[in-house]
């Protein structure tokens, strides 16, 4: 798959190389906001990263007050994270409690081959108290047409295959990051998962804005790409361990 000039523009290179809030990082789709937004309420704060970091400075970004990671283990079924020993295991070293992410191509693959790839190359769930569940990164395409060429009741369909085949391989529902424009342009805003899996909203504003059908608040929120990207998730840090005991 070729990336679109806007994901080269974003440093999307070839295949593989897409990351988790590519299109955000293009001027004039998003911004990166630098500044921490004003919430209500206990949140943890955390970051998210792909082979686009590269070696990552664990204990720099522990003393800044992060306390959890998700790291990008696969995309499609024919690509791994060069990094994702080092991220993976170095965030959790430094006393992070991590996660790992897929970021999905729906035209390439069915949801179920996917998610079994997935969870055979480093997203796997375990009981452990530091590992959150699995994330199926869905968004903005960045090889070509919005929506991968489905429509919205086919897009459904595949993430439920996804979400069905996890579930079965670990015991867990996996964690959906997307955006409310795509979710809403590319499953018409669907409600079909909302009892189900945990919403990562990415949105880089000072509030996070209009939830998905059916969710009635984030479990993450993706709200700035500067200077990597930066997350809170909606709790403190006793709720984020019994996200990842189960």
């Amino acid at each position: 798959m070729t990336p679109t000039p806007a994901a080269r523009a974003a440093g999307i290179t070839g295949a593989g190389t897409a990351y988790m809030g590519w299109s955000s990082h293009v001027a004039g789709r998003g911004g990166a906001s630098a500044a921490a937004p004003m919430t209500t309420g206990a949140v943890t704060p955390g970051i998210d990263v792909s082979s686009y970091q590269g070696n990552v400075d664990w204990a720099s970004y522990w003393s800044q007050g992060k306390k959890f990671a998700y790291v990008k283990a696969t995309e499609n079924t024919n690509y791994t994270n060069p990094y994702f020993s080092q991220q993976y295991s170095g965030s959790s070293n430094v006393g992070m409690t991590r996660g790992s992410y897929h970021f999905a191509t729906p035209n390439t693959t069915s949801g179920a081959t996917q998610a079994n790839y997935f969870v055979d190359h480093g997203g796997g769930w375990s009981a452990d108290g530091r590992t959150l569940p699995g994330a199926l990164d869905i968004e903005y395409n960045p090889y070509g047409a919005t929506c991968y060429g489905l429509s919205q009741t086919s897009m459904v369909s595949w993430i439920s295959s996804f979400l069905g085949t996890y579930h079965s391989r670990t015991g867990r529902y996996p964690v959906i990051y997307s955006t409310f424009d795509w979710w809403s342009t590319c499953t018409g805003n669907s409600s079909a998962f909302a009892s189900l899996s945990p919403f990562w909203i990415a949105r880089y504003s000072s509030s996070v804005g209009s939830l998905p059908a059916g969710t009635a608040y984030y479990t993450f929120w993706q709200y700035s790409s500067s200077p990597i990207d930066q997350n809170y998730f909606n709790g403190d840090l006793s709720r984020l361990h019994a996200l990842a005991t189960g």
